[in-house]
């Protein structure tokens, strides 16, 4: 948060003003007070916004000051309260309703308030919050609280009528969850057991064991033994028979609701496979009942609440039990676009009255979707709603439908462009619905052109398809003179598709224009199409010269290389006591030139590879080796049925250190499949350079292969890749996340180096269900304290983010965002170009070029001399640079601290 003062001074009138100047917004306002001591109302000028704060002393004695706070609202806008400046449970009731009044839907935002005011023990605040988040947030029906209800009921069956209204709570219950296979036992039993308290007649409890009977329950078997030992005329072949046919359907839900009992929740999974088998067997009831248990222990998924009123719409179509299940879906995900839709279009298909419509819009309107488009969306479905119900020969509808449009646009651009920065609808699809309109319906073009006008003017003039549709709306409702005007304006502003816009004017003028028409269109395309040949050619030219110096480029990279490398070999050949060696050394490289190109074609660009099997071997020794065995293995390895990439995986970032990595290799993947030959790489010394190839007898080995991607090998984590030549494959992507931004994903920044992925994930999982979590670490495996966790939707993401942001992990105050991750540079693409970088001033090095070592040569304080000067604290750059310099160093080489003595004589010296 970012804190700006506000000074307040004490006004003499009889209303006891507080004239307050707010430093950061250059605004006097004014602050009232309340005749009741011990409180103060500040009234912000923007916002219009009363915040009630408590005062330590009397409001005669008042001399604090208020702070100003910028608190982002869920839905990105950035709003600026004014508060008092106190820490603890006061700060954070302050903010939970503050956030509750802009959006009282922030489900998380109520639980947090009531369990703060439970906290402060503020009991009368505490029951206006419960009732206040029940009228928001409905409880769901389950068989316990069902059973509490029959119960509570029971104390009352005294009264008059009692007896019928406790049987009728009953009745409710056994058809609301009398079906849940676990708990809907209890709710049968419960109910004998009143039938039997009151002594009911025999037939009525004959009739509720055969009703129990004939739904599967688990434990049903002792069920049937009770009612055979109680029923003193046995039990009936019908009812025997539908025991049995509902034993075996329990017996087929068995695996599933075992498979609940082990699951932990939310137990999405499973439930999602237990309706789908629910589905397909039929039973309206029992999908019913199982997308309510769902629903009880998920009523925050939006997902599912879409999927159970969608089958409620298609199947049941029961009115009563689809507009409640749309409500309850409404109440509990508000923030979900799609189920607000689709309860509106529940209420036009059952035929709720027009006033009902409207106040369930206007619900949705004020529920803080987390996109522009969802406001479009649903404005969508309701202007639908109101041209459904207009009748084009009256006049009220039709203006009722006129104005809501007018409205659309204007929330549009007041309310959504203000909240995202961006208007959710850029093609205008609600202008051209409503021009259609007005030309279809009403025969008023001059209202259709003046909506295009304005379509055009939104920076859609430049695209051949809006221009299309404007003349397929005149070509169909309007006259030649506009289409003609329409086309000619087409053809001189786009710029995507110019060439067809010529053509369909063209065609246009072929099929109603007279001659002069003709040669006006023709001359008018002429000079549109040669003007965008001539761009079109200045591009070329310009990709051309691009291409051509990037050519250059890499002509003189490879030369420098070559320089660099020949002025390698000389130094090495000039050495004292190494000349024998060098010479031999060269003889050897000559006679052996092809078997040094073809182990740079073999690895491409990952350095020079080893014979197979090949061990390092005391210097000695080394030569002789080589001379013998290699050419050996070599013939081998130049017969192309040896080498198959596609059987291959490439194996990197693995240890220097690796005693072996043949073998070790090969005890890693052999469970993959059978290994043909394994080809860790090796330097000229013998040294392995921590990498290799694994080469498979067949293709269908790689996918496993690459599952041991990661994989930590002597503390470090295996990169395993597909064995692609990139030199033949620029394009080849070797990073396999996602850089753009990811809605349901989070990225966590600030996190403990001792943070585990269990820690993580049970630190998130109260927000959300995760789909992964992913710890970033360094190339040694160490972690970096950065990690992103994927939630099931959008929503819970957000809620993630609002939720987490800030707080302390071990110590650690962590930063929690929406994950968007920088565009990688064009270098972060294995065999792009460097034209990205080129684009950037260069620094002009010599023949060599810069070398790997020369950078560790210049101390590091004389780097500071290029960071600005603000950005040093005791002094500029260069006085700093030159004070590290002249300080006089130990024995370990770095500097001594400067003492008095040190800083007068730099002073002096100036």
């Amino acid at each position: 948060m970012v804190n700006c003062h506000v000074s307040t001074v004490k006004n003499k009138s009889v209303n006891c003003k507080w004239i307050c100047t707010c430093r950061c917004h250059s605004k006097r306002f004014y602050a009232t007070s309340h005749i009741r001591p011990f409180r103060h109302t500040h009234i912000h000028p923007e916002t219009n916004m009363h915040i009630h704060t408590p005062m330590t002393q009397h409001r005669e004695q008042f001399r604090g000051s208020v702070f100003c706070s910028r608190i982002l609202r869920p839905t990105g806008t950035v709003v600026c309260p004014l508060r008092f400046k106190w820490e603890g449970e006061a700060r954070e009731l302050a903010i939970c309703s503050y956030t509750l009044s802009i959006n009282a839907f922030d489900y998380n935002c109520h639980v947090d308030l009531i369990k703060l005011l439970k906290q402060e023990g503020e009991l009368l605040r505490l029951r206006k919050a419960r009732q206040k988040m029940s009228e928001l947030f409905p409880l769901t029906e389950g068989p316990d609280i069902w059973l509490e209800y029959a119960q509570y009921s029971i104390g009352g069956m005294g009264s008059p009528g009692g007896i019928d209204k406790v049987r009728s709570i009953f009745e409710r219950a056994v058809t609301a969850v009398g079906l849940h296979m676990t708990k809907g036992q209890t709710v049968w039993e419960a109910y004998r057991e009143f039938e039997n308290a009151i002594l009911s007649t025999l037939e009525r409890i004959h009739t509720l064991f055969r009703r129990q009977l004939a739904i599967p329950l688990m434990d049903m078997e002792a069920t049937y033994a009770e009612y055979e030992e109680w029923s003193e005329q046995g039990v009936s072949e019908m009812v025997k028979h539908q025991y049995k046919k509902a034993l075996q359907q329990m017996e087929k839900c068995k695996p599933f609701e075992e498979s609940l009992l082990a699951a932990e929740p939310p137990k999405l999974a499973e439930y999602q496979t237990y309706i789908d088998f629910e589905l397909k067997e039929g039973d309206p009831a029992r999908v019913q009942i199982t997308f309510e248990r769902t629903l009880g222990e998920n009523c925050l998924v939006p997902d599912m609440w879409a999927k159970y009123t969608t089958y409620l719409d298609r199947q049941l179509k029961i009115k009563d039990m689809v507009l409640s299940t749309h409500e309850r879906a409404v109440r509990n995900c508000p923030w979900t676009m799609g189920l607000w839709k689709s309860y509106v279009l529940a209420l036009e298909r059952h035929g709720a009255d027009h006033q009902t419509v409207s106040d369930v819009f206007e619900k949705a309107l004020n529920a803080g979707f987390i996109q522009a488009t969802d406001y479009v969306e649903i404005w969508q479905a309701y202007l639908d709603y109101l041209r459904r119900r207009v009748d084009f020969k009256s006049s009220k509808e039709l203006e009722e439908l006129r104005g809501a449009f007018s409205r659309s646009l204007d929330y549009m651009k007041q309310d959504v462009e203000e909240r995202f920065g961006e208007s959710g609808d850029p093609s205008c699809i609600i202008m051209q619905i409503w021009a259609r309109i007005e030309a279809l319906h009403c025969k008023n073009m001059q209202k259709a052109r003046e909506l295009w006008d304005i379509i055009m003017t939104k920076g859609n003039a430049k695209y051949a398809n809006m221009w299309l549709e404007y003349y397929n709306l005149e070509r169909s409702y309007g006259d030649p003179v506009h289409c003609r005007k329409a086309l000619h304006r087409a053809v001189q502003c786009t710029s995507d598709y110019p060439e067809h816009v010529c053509e369909v004017l063209l065609t246009f003028e072929r099929v109603e224009g007279s001659l002069e028409d003709w040669d006006l269109a023709v001359q008018k395309t002429e000079t549109r199409l040669n003007r965008v040949n001539e761009q079109r050619a200045k591009v070329a030219v310009k990709e051309a010269n691009m291409a051509r110096q990037e050519d250059d480029r890499a002509d003189h990279r490879r030369k420098a290389k070559s320089d660099k490398k020949s002025q390698k070999k000389v130094q090495k050949g000039t050495r004292a006591g190494e000349k024998r060696r060098a010479e031999q050394d060269d003889y050897h490289n000559e006679w052996n030139e092809d078997s040094e190109e073809y182990m740079e074609t073999e690895t491409g660009l990952f350095g020079r590879n080893a014979p197979p099997g090949y061990k390092p071997a005391p210097p000695g020794t080394k030569k002789a080796q080589q001379g013998v065995a290699d050419p050996a293995q070599r013939q081998n390895d130049d017969k192309p049925e040896l080498r198959n990439d596609k059987s291959s995986v490439f194996i990197s970032n693995l240890a220097y250190t690796l005693e072996e990595p043949d073998a070790k290799l090969r005890t890693l993947f052999e469970t993959c499949g059978p290994i043909k030959q394994i080809r860790p790489v090796f330097s000229n010394k013998g040294n392995f350079k921590g990498y290799g190839y694994v080469q498979f007898e067949s293709p269908v080995c790689v996918p496993e292969a690459l599952k041991l991607d990661r994989r930590e090998v002597e503390g470090r984590p295996m990169f395993v890749s597909p064995c692609v030549d990139k030199n033949k494959n620029p394009d080849f992507k070797v990073f396999k996340y996602e850089t753009a931004m990811e809605k349901q994903k989070i990225f966590i920044s600030g996190l403990p180096f001792s943070c585990t992925k269990e820690q993580l994930e049970e630190l998130c999982k109260s927000h959300g269900t995760i789909k992964e979590v992913r710890l970033v670490t360094y190339r040694s495996g160490k972690p970096k304290g950065l990690a992103y966790v994927e939630f099931a939707d959008e929503a819970q993401a957000s809620q993630a983010v609002l939720k987490m942001d800030g707080i302390d992990v071990e110590g650690n105050k962590i930063s929690v965002a929406i994950s968007n991750p920088p565009r990688r540079n064009m270098m972060d693409r294995p065999g792009s170009s460097r034209f990205t970088s080129d684009l950037m001033p260069r620094q002009t090095y010599g023949s060599r070029g810069r070398g790997r070592t020369q950078l560790s040569l210049l101390p590091r304080s004389l780097h500071r001399h290029s960071a600005p000067a603000g950005k040093v604290e005791n002094g500029t750059a260069a006085e700093q640079a030159a004070a590290t310099a002249s300080a006089p160093a130990n024995a370990a080489g770095e500097t001594k601290p400067l003492s008095n003595s040190d800083f007068a004589r730099m002073l002096l010296s100036k």
